[in-house]
């Protein structure tokens, strides 16, 4: 029998509270620190590397902040009815509806579109709970938004952000490569499951796999970001290599008693590793998350590399292709200096010197820009 959107919220709620108190123990949260010689604070990496992922505090400020909720809610005004039309509900056409690849992807509220299926190569093995939505819900709601990049401009300007990109310098070193960008939304008593999964796919099986190999994701937290609604983490997988997921929920369905909330304040953007066992639960709570994510990579993981997409399809990363994807980079790095002037721009060190051709403006919004997750590389 189905629990309603109240009944979920009071099973959850010793889980949920637990695991807060356990995720504020860990002692790897703060603002974004640097050691003497320019790398990354070891009590950073040093937590990182313990936990699977770091929460670094108040790094956008308030005025960036409003413009990405203002993008993100106009966004979600401008998006389809359903993943088949290109209509908004104005009878408008959609955001993005001439893209290459449509950039919303919606679902059932309270959903599990994945979990237990074997869609996006089987990852999602078990399903999540999803309670009944209220009467007067919406029969779809957007999950994610994809390809920010090209929509977004508020997005652009946040992925040439200095001291994020200083700290992927600092893990991947100074030709770290892009992985793909996406907004996750979870709207209150609508938000639906991710189920468990770990995100890397390509090199499991490599003997030179390491805690590192499938790269991270940043996750900037729009709003706050509660045990009720946050992405769930479990601490130390990373280092444990594919695991079984299915083994991890035997005892207690779809909660995974070690599993901790990655809890933030708006602003704070957290960084987690892509190896690490993670999910969220059907938001049942009165409260909004929005996740701007966006991911990079080391370049030895990429390069040479054939990987085989979440359709099946397998695809060959040249060294043509990498340095083109990378050209956001430096595109964003510009788009951001045009907005904050004062503010010491990143030196993305793979393209130094050519910062004219990749300079944000009319022609390489079109013909860079435009239709650029095209080249996204999944590993």
């Amino acid at each position: 029998m189905s629990l309603t959107v109240k009944q979920h919220a009071e099973s959850m709620a010793v889980y949920l509270q637990e695991g807060a108190k356990r995720a504020l123990t860990l002692a790897n949260r703060g603002p974004v620190r640097f050691g003497s010689d320019g790398s990354l604070h070891p009590d950073i990496t040093d937590a990182f590397s313990r936990c699977g992922f770091y929460v670094f505090t108040g790094v956008i400020e308030p005025p960036e902040l409003d413009d990405l909720k203002d993008e993100v809610k106009h966004a979600l005004e401008r998006a389809p009815v359903s993943n088949q039309s290109k209509l908004d509900r104005q009878g408008r056409p959609s955001l993005g509806s001439d893209l290459s690849i449509p950039p919303f992807y919606l679902v059932s509220p309270l959903g599990d579109p994945v979990g237990g299926t074997q869609r996006n190569a089987g990852r999602h093995p078990v399903k999540m709970v999803t309670p009944t939505p209220e009467t007067d819900a919406p029969s779809q709601v957007v999950q994610v938004i994809f390809g920010t990049l090209h929509i977004l401009d508020s997005c652009l300007r946040l992925y040439g952000h200095p001291l994020l990109l200083e700290v992927a310098e600092a893990m991947n070193g100074p030709d770290f490569v892009p992985f793909n960008e996406a907004v996750f939304v979870k709207q209150p008593g609508l938000g639906a499951a991710v189920a468990w999964h770990q995100d890397a796919t390509t090199h499991w099986d490599s003997p030179k796999l390491d805690e590192g190999t499938h790269g991270f994701n940043f996750m900037a937290q729009l709003y706050s970001s509660t045990a009720a609604n946050a992405v769930w983490i479990v601490p130390g997988t990373h280092k444990q290599g594919k695991l079984d997921i299915s083994s991890l929920t035997e005892a207690s369905g779809d909660k995974i008693s070690d599993a901790v909330p990655m809890i933030c304040e708006p602003g704070d953007v957290v960084m987690c590793n892509r190896q690490a066992v993670h999910g969220s639960f059907a938001n049942t709570s009165d409260d909004w998350r929005v996740s701007v994510g966006f991911g990079f990579h080391r370049k030895e993981s990429v390069v040479g590399v054939t990987a085989k997409l979440l359709n099946g399809k397998s695809v060959l990363y040249d060294e043509a292709r990498v340095r083109e994807r990378s050209r956001m980079i430096a595109i964003a790095i510009d788009a951001r200096a045009q907005r904050y002037p004062k503010e010491k721009p990143y030196l993305y060190q793979p393209l130094a010197g050519l910062e004219a051709q990749n300079s944000f403006n009319k022609e390489t919004r079109e013909l860079v820009v435009k239709n650029y997750n095209l080249l996204d590389l999944h590993i």
